[in-house]
C-alpha cells in the first residue's frame, strides 16, 4: 500500500471512528430517557456537552496542532477517547457520566477534524482532487454513523427499558479506537506545508481570527452554521421522533437513525463524482430546496397512526417510517460541498485555521439546532418541531447564494 493510499485510509477510520461516537448521541438521548428517567429537554443537553467543547477547543487547537503536530494531537485524541470507553461499562450509573463522556468526545473531535481536514490539502492536488475527498471521507462519515446506530440498538433491552446491558458497547467503542490509533500511527505523514516557519502559536491564533472578519468566511460561518442546524435537528432527534410520534420500539427508533445516516453516506458518496459535472451551487441549491420538499410531503403522513403493536417489524410499519429517511440524500452533499469550497479558496498553510473556524461554526449549529429542537419536541410535538426545520432552510438558500459571490471575489476565474 503506498503512502498516500494508507494517508487516506487512516483519515476515513478516524472519521468514521469518531462518526459512531459523536452521532451515538441520538440513541443515547432516547437510552437515558428510558434508563435514567432524563426529560427529553434535559437529556437535549448531551449535544451542548458534545458540541461546545468541539467550538471552544477548536479555537485553541487549530493554533497549536501545526506546531505539535497533527498526527501526534490525533494519537492524544484516540487515547483519550479510549479510556473514557473503557470507563463506561464500569462507572456510569448516573446522567452525568454521560456528559462527561460527550465532553470528551467533543474535545477530541476538535482535534481530529482540525487536523483531517488540513491533511486533505496535504494529500490533493486541486479543487477538483479536494471536494472528490472530501465528499469520500464525509460519506464514510456516514457510514460510521449508519454502523453505529445498527451496533447500538443490538444492545438495546425493549422489554425492559432500565435494563443497563447498552453500556457494554462501550467495551467494543474502546478497543475500535484504539485500533484506529493503530493504523494512523503506522502513516507517515508529510506536514511541511501545513506550517509556517518563523511563526509563533499565538501568532497563527491571531491570523485565525482575523479570518473572521472576511466577508467570504462571514458567510461561510452562516451557511455551516444553519446547514449543522438543519442536519442535528434531525440526526439527534430521529430515534426518538420515530419511538414517540411514528409508534416503532426504541430498538427499531435506533435502526431508523442508522437509514437515514445510510442515506446520507450515499448522497455523499454520489456528490464526489456529480460535483465533478455542475457547478456546486447549482448543485447545492437543488439539494437545499429537495430537503424542504420532503419535509413538506412526509410529516403530514405522521398524522392518525395507529397505536404501537407489539410485533412492529420494518416488515409492518407505515409508509412514513421509509419515506422518511429520503431527505438524507439531498441533505447529505451540502456541508462537505461548501466545506470544500471555502478551504480551496485559501492557501494551504491557513486551511488549519479554517478548519478550526469550520468546527466551532458546525459545532455551534449543532448544539443550537438540537437543544431547540428539543425543546418544541416536549413542548409542541415532534411533527412540530421538526417543520421548524423549514425556516433555517429557507435561510440556508439565500445564504448560499451569498457565499458563491464571496468565492468569486476571492478566486480568480
Amino acid at each position: 500500500m503506498s503512502p498516500k493510499v494508507l494517508i487516506r485510509l487512516s483519515l476515513i477510520v478516524n472519521y468514521m471512528v469518531f462518526a459512531v461516537l459523536l452521532n451515538s448521541v441520538g440513541a443515547v438521548i432516547l437510552q437515558v430517557q428510558r434508563t435514567f428517567d432524563v426529560s427529553k429537554a434535559e437529556a437535549s443537553v448531551l449535544e451542548g456537552f458534545k458540541d461546545l467543547p468541539i467550538a471552544i477547543f477548536s479555537f485553541i487547537v487549530a493554533s497549536l496542532l501545526p506546531k505539535v503536530g497533527l498526527k501526534k494531537g490525533m494519537l492524544g485524541a484516540l487515547f483519550l477517547v479510549a479510556a473514557i470507553c473503557f470507563m463506561m461499562p464500569l462507572m456510569a450509573d448516573e446522567f452525568w457520566y454521560f456528559k462527561l463522556l460527550f465532553a470528551a468526545v467533543g474535545i477530541s473531535f476538535a482535534v481530529i477534524k482540525v487536523s483531517v481536514f488540513a491533511m486533505i490539502g496535504l494529500v490533493t492536488e486541486n479543487t477538483k482532487e479536494h471536494s472528490s475527498l472530501m465528499s469520500t471521507i464525509e460519506g464514510f462519515f456516514m457510514v460510521g454513523v449508519l454502523v453505529g446506530n445498527v451496533f447500538f440498538s443490538l444492545f438495546v433491552n425493549d422489554a425492559d427499558p432500565t435494563s443497563r446491558y447498552w453500556l457494554n458497547i462501550y467495551w467494543y467503542l474502546g478497543a475500535m479506537t484504539l485500533a484506529a490509533a493503530l493504523l494512523l500511527f503506522w502513516a507517515k505523514i508529510n506536514e511541511s506545508e501545513s506550517k509556517r516557519e518563523n511563526t509563533k502559536a499565538w501568532d497563527e491564533f491571531l491570523d485565525m481570527l482575523k479570518l473572521v472578519i472576511k466577508p467570504l468566511v462571514l458567510v461561510f460561518a452562516a451557511s455551516a452554521f444553519l446547514f449543522v442546524l438543519i442536519e442535528q435537528s434531525f440526526m439527534t432527534w430521529t430515534p426518538t421522533f420515530y419511538q414517540d410520534v411514528l409508534k416503532v420500539p426504541a430498538s427499531m427508533g435506533i435502526q431508523a437513525g442508522a437509514v437515514l445516516a445510510g442515506v446520507l453516506a450515499i448522497g455523499r458518496l454520489l456528490a464526489g463524482v456529480i460535483l465533478k459535472k455542475i457547478h456546486w451551487l447549482t448543485f447545492t441549491l437543488s439539494c437545499t430546496f429537495l430537503v424542504g420538499v420532503c419535509v413538506i410531503l412526509t410529516l403530514p403522513l405522521t398524522a392518525n397512526l395507529p397505536e404501537a403493536i407489539e410485533a412492529i417489524t420494518w416488515f409492518n410499519a407505515p409508509f412514513v417510517v421509509y419515506l422518511f429517511p429520503i431527505l438524507g440524500l439531498f441533505l447529505a452533499p451540502i456541508y462537505p460541498t461548501i466545506n470544500s469550497v471555502v478551504l480551496s479558496a485559501l492557501p494551504r498553510y491557513m486551511q488549519s485555521s479554517m478548519s478550526g473556524l469550520i468546527v466551532v461554526f458546525s459545532a455551534l449549529g449543532g448544539t443550537t439546532g438540537s437543544i431547540i429542537t428539543g425543546h418544541i419536541f416536549e413542548a409542541y410535538g415532534g411533527t412540530n418541531a421538526f417543520y421548524f426545520s423549514l425556516i433555517p432552510i429557507v435561510a440556508l438558500c439565500l445564504i448560499l447564494i451569498l457565499l458563491n459571490r464571496q468565492v468569486k471575489k476571492n478566486v480568480p476565474s
